[in-house]
């Protein structure tokens, strides 16, 4: 789907926008409530004027051309002049494009190996949980990676805190109970984490490096690969079984 970018655009300017992404299966839109209800959040966090949501939800729908497929909504806050105020910005922008599913089977059945960012996430309670557009942090995460033999890093922020791989979020499991960071400081709270936390007793933490040596098992997940066994962390081999046991449940 071609849509054309205004140079006055704030998402394009600014990074002032939110997105989401999500995978289509059987033609339908996985979790969309969730997704749904994290853009109006987000846009109402930051402030964004009206948006027409059942307009943008019938949109959505009728972006749909594949039994499995990738749809991405991406909003801008909208087109203003050159400055970072929001006065006399018109209404939101919205884009929705389409995309091949890639491929997480080999992932998600044999998992993968974890390291460590190098880069730490800065610090931002009034962002903290929300997908925006301004993702420079995670492009330098992805760069980082391209460096390493690893298939993911594990992101710390600047209190020394994990919270989230480059791309998803992250679980930890220890003496049969699951924990995931809290993201209050940083990160984003993906919508597969939420749906998870739903259906798990997960207590929300924030450890350190040091606190993870004892972690037993662990997992990545996002909307599009769902749940993906972490084999080895620092090359430290892990218990894959619990994770296994979670995707056998059928909780995504």
């Amino acid at each position: 789907m071609a849509f054309s970018v205004s140079s006055f655009d704030r998402s394009f300017n600014y990074g002032d926008g939110i997105f989401t992404t999500m995978q289509v299966k059987a033609g339908q839109i996985q979790l969309w409530p969730l997704h749904l209800a994290r853009l109006q959040y987000s846009a109402n966090k930051l402030g964004f004027s009206v948006i027409d949501w059942a307009s943008l939800e019938a949109e959505v729908m009728a972006a749909i051309t594949e039994d499995s497929q990738v749809i991405k909504v991406l909003i801008s806050r909208g087109e203003g002049g050159r400055g970072y105020s929001c006065l006399d910005v018109t209404a939101p922008n919205i884009y929705i494009s389409q995309a091949k599913l890639p491929n997480y089977t080999v992932w998600q059945q044999q998992g993968i190996s974890l390291g460590i960012a190098e880069l730490k996430l800065a610090i931002q309670p009034a962002l903290a949980g929300i997908k925006h557009t301004s993702r420079l942090e995670q492009v330098l995460v992805k760069q980082q990676l391209a460096e390493t033999e690893f298939d993911e890093l594990l992101v710390f922020n600047q209190l020394g805190y994990a919270c989230e791989a480059s791309a998803a979020n992250v679980f930890f499991y220890q003496q049969q109970q699951w924990y995931t960071p809290c993201l209050k400081q940083a990160g984003v709270a993906g919508v597969m984490r939420q749906h998870l936390m739903q259906q798990l007793a997960v207590k929300q933490v924030n450890w350190t490096l040091p606190q993870l040596a004892n972690v037993e098992s662990m997992f990545i997940c996002n909307a599009l690969m769902e749940i993906v066994p972490v084999q080895q962390f620092l090359l430290r081999s892990l218990d894959i079984t619990p994770v296994f046991s979670l995707i056998k449940r059928q909780l995504c």
